[in-house]
């Protein structure tokens, strides 16, 4: 029975994991709030979560597999549109790689496992969401030949160097607990002058990259402390991570089309005060 449940906990993580991954919400907030309040111990957490983020990011290629081939296949035969867009993908992905790799050991032992900071970042991220969709160019009924809508990138290929660098730079914001990688790029997307599914699907296109540079990364520093006794645990996780993720990201721009982020905007705010309430009385 107990070995039942702890699977069951496993499943619950993947499944938090595949769904708020691809949310602005932190995923990395949610994992390890959820984790520590229902005493989940896989033996080495940072493994399980390295391998559960990967079942989330293989879900979105898997989605945008044809688009993902058009892209690679563009890139090699010297297709105009793919090398741009390829460009904008490599412009906004360095920032990230290189600031990490000078950075992100420092920032994780001053930063990492404080839920007050989770708790900071998640009510500051809310209400930037909250004020970004409160502008005039962000309303949802505006007229579709506005100046405002008519200025706003629509399509991934149009999205300029300049915006792709905005986004990259913003993605480094993520390395702070809390903030959330789809949060910071799909924000600065819209702040940059992209339509917001449009930012939504190149943030998606962005974690690619990113996000399988970290697991190789970190696979390569945690690895070895893989072991039978939470193999199964992390398979586990692995599948529920896979499959949530795949039925979040297309509901989530079906949402975003008809939508705006405001919902998660409220959510993260309400989150926020509800953990800085649970340290706060924790500490007293």
């Amino acid at each position: 029975m107990e070995q039942f449940i702890y699977l069951l906990k496993a499943a619950f993580l993947g499944v938090v994991e595949g769904l708020t991954e691809f949310l602005p919400i932190s995923s990395t907030a949610h994992l390890l709030i959820l984790g520590d309040w229902i005493n989940f111990d896989s033996g080495d957490f940072k493994v399980y979560e390295i391998v559960i983020q990967l079942g989330s990011i293989l879900a979105v290629m898997w989605i945008f597999r044809y688009r993902l081939w058009q892209v690679i296949r563009g890139t090699f035969t010297g297709d105009r549109t793919e090398l741009l867009f390829t460009r904008n993908l490599i412009l906004a992905f360095l920032p990230a790689a290189v600031i990490g790799l000078i950075l992100i050991k420092q920032i994780a032992q001053l930063l990492d496992g404080k839920f007050i900071i989770y708790a900071f970042t998640l009510v500051l991220g809310g209400i930037l969401m909250l004020w970004v969709e409160r502008r005039p160019d962000m309303a949802k009924h505006a007229p579709a030949n506005s100046e405002s809508q008519s200025a706003k990138v629509q399509r991934l290929e149009d999205i300029t160097w300049k915006q792709a660098l905005v986004v990259g730079f913003a993605q480094c914001l993520a390395m702070i607990p809390g903030t959330s990688r789809s949060g910071a790029t799909i924000i600065a997307g819209m702040m940059a002058g992209i339509h917001r599914r449009t930012a939504t699907e190149f943030s998606f296109f962005l974690a690619m990259p990113t996000m399988l540079g970290a697991t190789v990364l970190s696979m390569y520093k945690y690895g070895g402390e893989l072991s039978d006794s939470n193999m199964l645990a992390v398979v586990i996780g692995f599948i529920a991570a896979f499959i949530s993720a795949l039925l979040l990201v297309r509901a989530l721009l079906k949402f975003i089309s008809v939508y705006s982020y405001r919902p998660f905007g409220w959510y993260r705010i309400v989150l926020g005060l509800i953990v800085g309430l649970w340290v706060w009385s924790a500490a007293a």
